[in-house]
């Protein structure tokens, strides 16, 4: 004991813990708290370059005293523009705009997908034909946006030609690009990305789709302040050590316990419970379970305020306003705040939409996830906060709430794109879906007299409501894109071809259509929504 009385808040030690393979290691932790319970001292640390979700009380035996790092001068995290940030910027963040076209291209790394083989040089005796690796290669012309969309050339540049996405026949041999490719136009298949390491941090949403940054979050290179607008409006208070504590131990919410991975602004007087209460319908939360027991006598509600806009099978989605139905919304934010690390905003929700998703039974409709979208977005942002609750992950239903999402966009007449940052596990769903949904448009292709296909990013754009620049990062992320003499290859090899083709077998959740019904309001004629 007399060791651990060294160990205080601010210390840094390696913590034993157990990884995904149920082995030991020993990784560098934060103690962020100390309490003392009959005598008995417990520690609550972060594991340094780990999701704040893993954090955690431990025991003193658990502590590798022999190795104590005294607590450090600088407290608090890097501000930016004098507000306080909850980590720096991602490199890529600082580095590119997510649509210029003046990068040098970066260099390859992690690993990519194999492409038609080059040449080394010549070789003696008669020259060999170079034999293309893969079954499918498509040739792709970057189609620029419209004269009225683009802006103006500076006087005396030359304006830049029109390119068209065009299939190549799969028995043409595609060379892959060579030195002669210009540099000047993509980043080579979001290697850029790869570069940088992961970082633990900001997560926003998703669903628990969860917390990194990506190089989307940005669509400049300058560092950016806090956002004033949207779901993740700076608090100023995210960077305080209560902040960066779990302060709910348990939430009970119909047949499922829910054990909170972050932070939620609960009540004080609830964050002693050992389990927090919650009526699954309309989320209020209650002390204990004979108060629960009592609200549900008196709760009339079976399926989420608001109106149901789409129903299939036992999945139903609700739409519910932010104004006028405050208080479901005002509790539907503090739940997902314990899941969602970096939500700022809890109970001003007027200026916001609610899509609730629901799985029926015989005894209503339960939640399964739900995102939001601000009412009028400057930013084509289509959806601002998406959560799928824990007990419902890895089955499908985060694409769904993102293909729901795009539905509406579709039926809006717009392109969409989801708050930045992502978070890690948002991030993997979104790739996951704009790969998929791309692919499936790239691979439907046919050829109308005898004429090669051709499709332009801005098609692919308005058939998928998808944004441009997801589009275009998707296609440099999956490895896709080339240069050779003038025009842009796109190489689909086994592996991605027969990748998608698992993936849409394993996908038996989506959205029908026809299913849906949603008439889109203009709120910018509504006054103050």
């Amino acid at each position: 004991m007399a060791e651990g009385m060294d160990v205080s808040e601010g210390c840094r030690l390696p913590v034993l813990r157990r990884n995904q393979d149920n082995e030991d290691e020993w990784p560098l932790a934060e103690i962020l708290s100390v309490k003392d319970i009959s005598g008995r001292k417990l520690f609550y640390v972060h594991y340094i370059d780990f999701n704040k979700r893993l954090d955690e009380w431990v025991t003193q035996e658990r502590l590798d005293l022999k190795r104590v790092q005294g607590p450090r001068k600088e407290a608090k995290t890097p501000t930016k523009n004098g507000l306080p940030g909850s980590r720096p910027g991602s490199p890529d963040r600082d580095t590119r705009k997510s649509l210029e076209l003046a990068l040098p291209v970066a260099p390859a790394s992690g690993k990519s997908l194999p492409g038609p083989a080059v040449p080394a040089g010549p070789a003696p005796g008669p020259p060999v034909p170079p034999v293309p690796p893969v079954p499918v290669q498509i040739t792709l012309r970057f189609h620029l946006p419209k004269e009225s969309e683009a802006e103006p050339p500076p006087p005396g540049a030359q304006r830049p030609t029109k390119r068209k996405l065009e299939v190549v026949s799969p028995a043409t041999p595609v060379p892959a690009a060579t030195e002669t490719s210009p540099a000047s136009v993509f980043p080579q298949n979001g290697s850029t990305r790869r570069a940088a390491a992961a970082q633990p941090g900001r997560k926003r949403k998703s669903t628990c789709l969860g917390t990194d940054e990506d190089s989307q979050d940005s669509s400049d290179g300058a560092p950016q302040a806090p956002r004033m607008t949207g779901s993740l409006v700076s608090d100023r208070s995210h960077d305080d050590i209560v902040t960066r504590m779990k302060n709910i131990e348990c939430i009970e919410l119909g047949r499922h316990r829910l054990k909170p991975w972050y932070f939620s602004p609960y009540p004080q007087e609830l964050t002693a419970l050992p389990v927090l209460y919650l009526c699954e319908f309309c989320l209020k939360y209650g002390h204990s379970l004979r108060c629960l027991q009592r609200h549900l006598t008196k709760c009339d509600l079976r399926h989420p305020p608001g109106n149901e806009i789409y129903r299939k099978g036992t999945i139903s989605f609700f739409e519910i306003d932010g104004r006028k139905n405050k208080s479901y919304s005002q509790n539907l934010c503090l739940l997902a705040k314990c899941f969602l690390d970096h939500k700022t905003l809890y109970y001003d929700t007027d200026p916001f939409l609610f899509y609730v998703m629901t799985e029926y039974d015989c005894k209503g409709f339960h939640i399964v996830g739900y995102f939001s979208k601000e009412k009028e977005s400057t930013e084509d942002y289509n959806v601002a906060c998406i959560l799928t609750l824990p007990p419902y992950q890895r089955r499908g239903y985060g694409k769904l709430l993102i293909e729901f999402s795009y539905e509406l966009s579709k039926v809006e007449g717009k392109t969409g794109t989801p708050e930045k940052p992502l978070s890690d596990l948002g991030l993997l769903s979104y790739r996951s879906y704009w790969s998929q949904t791309i692919l499936e448009i790239l691979m439907g292709l046919k050829a109308e007299g005898g004429e090669r296909p051709q499709i332009t990013i801005n098609e692919i754009s308005e058939i998928t409501s998808i944004k441009k620049e997801d589009v275009i990062s998707t296609l440099q992320y999956l490895n896709l894109i080339n240069y050779y003499k003038g025009q842009y290859i796109l190489t689909l090899s086994e592996d991605i071809v027969e990748g998608h083709e698992r993936a849409m077998l394993k996908r038996v959740l989506r959205i029908d259509a026809k299913c849906l019904h949603f008439t889109p309001k203009d709120w910018s004629k509504r006054g103050k929504w």
